[in-house]
């Protein structure tokens, strides 16, 4: 099956840190791709994988659930793991729930998230039904390109397919009730104005994970697209700066330089 243009899933072999990010639902890494080429021109090595049922058609997602796309970038991020002596996960809405379960999971080889928009609950009344409804009505208009700077398109699919969003409120309940699990470093950034994802997503997130270093960032320009719109470039430089402080050697205990 022939991928939508830029669509493919994006790979940069730089130093000893490494990044995984993870695109949204019905999404692509286009969406995430200007994110990559930021930090891969800092020498860090960077991977987008391309989640199975997106890029093609929606038809194709319908095959799919979220163990199709948690199994992608668990390989990926022990991949990574392989390579770099550290490693951070990056999401964007449903792939920021990827990050997080990535967290639970792999504790301490993840050295930090960032979240943009997280997705890890239903915000609306009509998804009680997709249990029964998917059966008759295999899809409903796209959640796509909901971006305030004017010009900017998401690639991704222009309908949503129900069998994948049953599976996606499934993985929902399996990420909340992990989020005490979560003890990484944390730096959520979410939209104050977000038609996909309601902002008590953030908040969900923030009052339930252990961690102890949280840094939020509400981004006051953007929509639920942030990192393709107004903000993108205060994302970027806000995960940069995450990443390197991080990164930082520890600073020499008292007494051991000198005399």
């Amino acid at each position: 099956m022939s991928l939508i243009p830029g669509a493919e899933p994006y790979r940069h072999d730089g130093g000893e840190t490494g990044v995984l990010l993870c695109h949204g639902f019905t999404g692509t890494p286009q969406s995430l791709r200007p994110w990559a080429e930021y930090l891969a021109d800092r020498g860090l090595t960077v991977r987008v994988p391309l989640l199975p049922g997106h890029g093609t058609r929606w038809q194709d997602m319908q095959a799919t659930g979220w163990q199709d796309w948690y199994a992608e970038v668990d390989r990926e991020l022990r991949e990574l793991s392989e390579r770099c002596t550290r490693v951070f996960v990056f999401g964007l809405s449903m792939g920021a729930g990827l990050a997080l379960r990535l967290a639970q999971k792999h504790g301490a080889q993840i050295s930090g998230l960032v979240l943009v928009n997280p997705s890890v609950k239903a915000d609306s009344m009509q998804l009680r039904a997709v249990p029964v409804l998917r059966h008759f009505v295999p899809s409903v208009p796209g959640i796509t390109s909901d971006i305030a700077l004017e010009g900017a398109a998401e690639v991704g699919y222009d309908r949503t397919p129900l069998h994948a969003v049953h599976s996606l409120t499934r993985f929902w309940r399996i990420v909340q009730a992990g989020l005490p699990q979560v003890t990484q470093p944390l730096l959520l950034l979410h939209s104050r104005v977000d038609h996909v994802v309601h902002p008590s997503n953030s908040a969900v997130v923030l009052a339930r994970v252990s961690s102890t270093d949280v840094t939020e960032r509400v981004l006051e320009r953007s929509h639920h697209v942030a990192t393709l719109d107004h903000d993108a470039d205060r994302i970027f430089s806000e995960s940069y700066d995450f990443i390197q402080r991080l990164s930082a050697p520890a600073p020499a205990e008292e007494g051991m330089a000198g005399g």
